[in-house]
C-alpha cells in the first residue's frame, strides 16, 4: 500500500473518544468557522490533546502535532535547507506544511519553546494569515482550511516561561480543568473497562489527592494517571499497587509525601 503524501498521512480516520465538559466543542467549531486560532489552557493530563484530536476528526482536518521544548527553534517549525548528497534541498517544517496544505497544527505546551520561536506564528494568527519564509525570501498564504491551536499549563508558568500578551491576545481562549466526577468515571470506564464501583473509587481518590496541590504536591493527579491506574487494575494488578505505580510514583519523589499518599490510597482500597 502506498504511503499517503503530504498532510494526508496525518489524517485521523477513527473518532477519538472525548466527552464534552462545557462549551469547548461549540467554541472550537465557531473559532474554525471564523478562522481564528485557539489557545487551550489547563493542567497536565486533563484532556487537551485528546480534545484537539477529536476536533481534528470532527472538522475532517489532518492533525500535525508539535511537542514544544526549550530547544525548539523557528527552523524546526518553519523548515530548513538540508544537504542530501551533493544537493541542497528545502524541507518544510510542520507549521509550513500545515499552512500550505490546510491542516490543524497543534503546538503542545507552547511556553516550553524559546520566545523567539513563538514569534513566527504571529503573522498566521491575525487577518493576514501568512507565513514568511525568510530563508527562502518567500511568503506563504495559509490554505483556507488551515487552523492553529496551542496549549499550555498555567500552573507551571514562571517569569521565564510566560506566554507574552502580544501572543495570547491573538487567540480565542478555552479553559480546561479535570472533568466532574460523573464524566471522569465514564472516561475511566471507557478507557479501561473496569467495574463501575472501582472507577468511582479511583475518581474520588483523584479528587482527594488534588486537594493536596500546593500542600506538598506541585500538581494534582491527572485524569490520564487515573486511566493508567484503572488499566493496571484491569490487567490484574491489585488496586493499591496500581495506584502507587500509576499515581504516587509519578507525582512525587519525596518519601514523606509518598507515605502520606499511600495512607490516602489505603482509605479507598484495602489491597
Amino acid at each position: 500500500m502506498k504511503t499517503p503524501d503530504g498532510v494526508e498521512r496525518f489524517r485521523i480516520t477513527k473518532e477519538p473518544f472525548y466527552l464534552p465538559v462545557g462549551q469547548e466543542v461549540a467554541l472550537f467549531d465557531a473559532a474554525y468557522a471564523c478562522r481564528r486560532p485557539v489557545l487551550l489552557k489547563g493542567p497536565t493530563g486533563c484532556g487537551k490533546t485528546r480534545f484537539v484530536a477529536h476536533m481534528a476528526w470532527r472538522l475532517k482536518l489532518p492533525l500535525i502535532t508539535v511537542s514544544c521544548h526549550e530547544d525548539l527553534t523557528a527552523s524546526d517549525l518553519v523548515g530548513r535547507y538540508l544537504l542530501i548528497g551533493e544537493e541542497t534541498v528545502w524541507a518544510d517544517g510542520p507549521l509550513t506544511l500545515a499552512a500550505k496544505e490546510g491542516a490543524l497544527c497543534y503546538l503542545d505546551e507552547v511556553v516550553e519553546a524559546r520566545k523567539d520561536t513563538t514569534v513566527v506564528i504571529h503573522p498566521l494568527t491575525d487577518d493576514r494569515r501568512i507565513l514568511p519564509l525568510e530563508k527562502r525570501g518567500e511568503v506563504i498564504e495559509a490554505h483556507p482550511n488551515f487552523m492553529l491551536a496551542i496549549s499550555y499549563n498555567p500552573g507551571y508558568q514562571s517569569v521565564i516561561k510566560e506566554l507574552k500578551q502580544s501572543t495570547k491576545q491573538r487567540f480565542v481562549g478555552i479553559d480546561f480543568d479535570y472533568p466532574p466526577r460523573e464524566l471522569e468515571s465514564k472516561i475511566l470506564l471507557h478507557e479501561s473497562k473496569i467495574p463501575d464501583e472501582i472507577a468511582v473509587r479511583l475518581v474520588r481518590l483523584g479528587e482527594k489527592i488534588r486537594n493536596l496541590k500546593h500542600h506538598g504536591l506541585e500538581e494534582g493527579v491527572s485524569t490520564r494517571l487515573l486511566i493508567y491506574a484503572a488499566q493496571l487494575i484491569q490487567n490484574g494488578i491489585p488496586p493499591r499497587h496500581a495506584c502507587e505505580a500509576a499515581m504516587i510514583q509519578p507525582l512525587t519523589d519525596d518519601a514523606e509525601m509518598q507515605r502520606a499518599l499511600k495512607e490516602v490510597v489505603a482509605t479507598f482500597f484495602e489491597s
